[in-house]
């Protein structure tokens, strides 16, 4: 990462009228900037003009002035903002580098009244502050658009299904037709050619009135014939249609009735022993945290008697002077410092590893409660689940009970139709035989059948084309199977991502907070602070009418004592040099977690007089890794320390 920060190009800042500035020009080289001088003379208000530019509003215009201006010219491009006094307020304009300046505020702009140092001096819950950048409100409504996306796309691969079915007894209808098809064909042929002959022999004989009738009639016929066999083709395809839609209503209805009833008074119970299980996981989280206490006190005290702490009491002298001497000459022996009894050290002892078991027993009793938590929150999952399930399925239901109607009202009109043709032809049936009756001529019975044969071969060939036309817009829709089982996965891996995208964020947080705190102490060498750390832990709110918990961030620190005892100190009792760099690493692990690198390429550093100067090196050292430019305010004497050799690369400005 160190290597793409030093590929990006120098960045040129010029002010007027800003802060306490009259007017300067400064060039930032990408590292460390460190801006020297003492107080007053306007290296704060030049922080304040880079972050103006960057986007931020807390910029302020000189106090003698009417109007201002910063402009930063960064890659090729420039970047303004204006102020302008107006009455007593001040407007800000231009064309900053950012449209939002909430991270840069958050985490970049790191001067002395910066909202997360502040959140730490004053021990607030840091939470809030990390959290903030994470739209939840957004993220809900994107799970919930998912959601209903997914149940559209189970729709229709179900349909999708229905159409499989039915493409394979449209191909079983192709191939009888196309048996059929052949077959008449020859048929066909064999006609013509004996009419052919036939008309050979009696070229000379004119069309009697008789065979025009018949031609008439024949023609009516084959009219009246091709109407009722449209009207049939429609009847098939609707029926096909509702037994399929009877068949697939069947089936919902089963998997609907074979679907466990959900039971929303289990779903209600399970929110109330998990919320209940949480509670007591919380009061659990506390009684542990007090008994460590209690063992690493009685710990220290005991390490505390046996460095020469009778000695201290011995020498106290006074009324306590009996007391002593009895403490000093009793091997083994000593004076309670909770009950002011003298009692064998092994007692002691043996209460402290009672403390101890008991602490593991609570850890314990604490884990457990967590992975029933797990289990009954995947309970409640799956309850909803099954709820959102039965939801489609009866939509489903519903629309195939609408779809139902429709399709039944077709066949019941189609089949008032049918009978009405079917008399038609009967009646010109019997007109033809009637004809047929009056001529017996051999060339009008192969003409007729000729006729027949050829309406036959050209009604199956028009079905086989339906036939045909129905499977080619089953296969296109069917050619989308594959995108929407794809979209499916990849809806089903987005909500999974989304609906545990803001625990990943949490735990991401801690866990980089932990990493970089554990990395700067060990860099800056705190000798009496072991250990600071975040732990995300559910607290109690009291509210009306029951309890609620919340997600916390709490700050733990561990020091170790002379003797070499470890234990848990009070966050309140952190020093200020030490709740300035707790501040500074809880902006870093922000910083890195939201990705500010990647839109904010400035870091500026402010208010360091409670950090000495060689902690102070080794600090900017360690945070110039991550950003492009780390500008950073110093002190002379804070300067003189970054005079080492080993002090990182940097360039000084002395005068603004």
């Amino acid at each position: 990462m160190t290597q793409d920060l030093r590929a990006t190009a120098s960045a040129t800042l010029a002010v007027e009228n800003v802060g306490g500035i009259d007017e300067t020009t400064v060039e930032f080289s990408p590292g460390v900037t460190a801006l020297v001088g003492p107080n007053a003379t306007n290296r704060t208000s030049l922080l304040q003009a880079v972050a103006g530019a960057l986007g931020s509003d807390r910029v302020t215009l000189k106090g003698d002035a009417e109007e201002g201006q910063v402009t930063l010219l960064l890659d090729g491009e420039t970047y303004t903002r204006r102020l302008t006094r107006q009455g007593d307020t001040v407007t800000t304009g231009g064309d900053p580098y950012l449209d939002d300046p909430a991270l840069l505020d958050l985490y970049a702009v790191l001067l002395e009244d910066n909202e997360v140092r502040r959140a730490v001096r004053r021990g607030e819950n840091l939470r809030e502050l990390i959290m903030r950048p994470v739209d939840t409100e957004a993220i809900q409504a994107e799970i919930s658009t998912l959601v209903d996306r997914r149940q559209e796309v189970h729709a229709e691969l179900d349909r999708l299904d229905a159409l499989a079915e039915e493409r394979r007894e449209f191909e079983a209808d192709r191939r009888r037709l196309e048996s059929e098809l052949e077959e008449l064909e020859a048929q066909l042929a064999e006609k013509r050619e004996a009419r052919a002959e036939l008309e050979a022999d009696e070229s000379d004989r004119s069309e009697s009135d008789v065979e025009a009738q018949l031609d008439a009639r024949l023609a009516s016929l084959r009219d009246a014939e091709t109407e009722l066999e449209r009207v049939e083709r429609e009847l098939e395809v609707e029926r096909k249609s509702l037994a399929s839609l009877r068949e697939e209503r069947s089936d919902l209805t089963e998997r609907h009735e074979s679907l466990e009833d959900p039971d929303d008074e289990r779903l209600a119970v399970l929110g109330e022993r998990i919320e209940n299980l949480r509670e007591r996981k919380t009061t659990l989280e506390s009684t542990v945290s007090e008994l460590r206490q209690v063992v690493q006190f009685n710990q220290e005290r005991l390490a505390e008697t046996g460095d020469g702490v009778l000695d201290g009491l011995e020498v106290a002298g006074g009324e306590d002077d009996e007391v002593t001497d009895q403490l000093v000459a009793e091997t083994g022996s000593t004076t309670c410092w909770t009950c002011g009894s003298v009692v064998e050290r092994s007692r002691i002892d043996t209460m402290v590893g009672r403390l101890r078991d008991l602490l593991q027993e609570r850890n314990a009793e604490r884990r457990e409660l967590a992975d029933r938590i797990a289990d009954l929150v995947s309970e409640r999952d799956e309850l909803r689940d099954r709820l959102e399930e039965r939801d489609r399925l009866e939509t489903q239901l519903a629309e195939l009970e609408t779809e139902l109607e429709r399709r039944e009202e077709n066949v019941a009109e189609l089949t008032e139709r049918r009978e009405e043709y079917q008399e038609r032809v009967e009646e010109l049936e019997r007109r033809v035989e009637e004809l047929q009756a009056a001529q017996q001529d051999e060339l009008l019975t192969l003409q007729q059948e000729v006729s027949e044969l050829t309406y036959d071969r050209d009604r199956t060939a028009d079905r086989l084309a339906d036939v045909e036309s129905s499977i080619e817009d089953i296969e296109a829709d069917l050619e989308t199977r594959e995108e929407l089982e794809a979209e499916r996965e990849s809806i089903s891996a987005e909500l999974t991502e989304l609906r545990t995208r803001i625990e990943r964020i949490e735990t991401q947080a801690v866990e980089r907070f932990n990493t970089h705190m554990e990395a700067v102490l060990d860099e800056l060498g705190y000798d009496n602070v072991e250990r600071i750390w975040i732990e995300s832990v559910e607290r109690q709110v009291s509210t009306t009418p029951r309890q609620v918990s919340e997600q916390t961030f709490e700050l733990h620190v561990v020091r170790r004592s002379s003797s070499g005892t470890t234990y848990e100190d009070r966050v309140d009792h952190l020093s200020e040099s030490e709740r300035e760099l707790v501040g500074l690493v809880v902006a870093l692990a922000g910083y890195l977690v939201h990705d500010v690198q990647e839109s904010v390429p400035f870091m500026l550093l402010d208010s360091l007089e409670m950090i000495d100067g060689d902690r102070l090196v080794r600090l900017v050292d360690y945070l110039r890794t991550h950003v492009p430019f780390l500008v950073v305010v110093l002190l002379p004497d804070h300067a003189r320390a970054f005079d080492d050799e080993s002090a990182p690369e940097h360039r000084r400005l002395t005068d603004i």
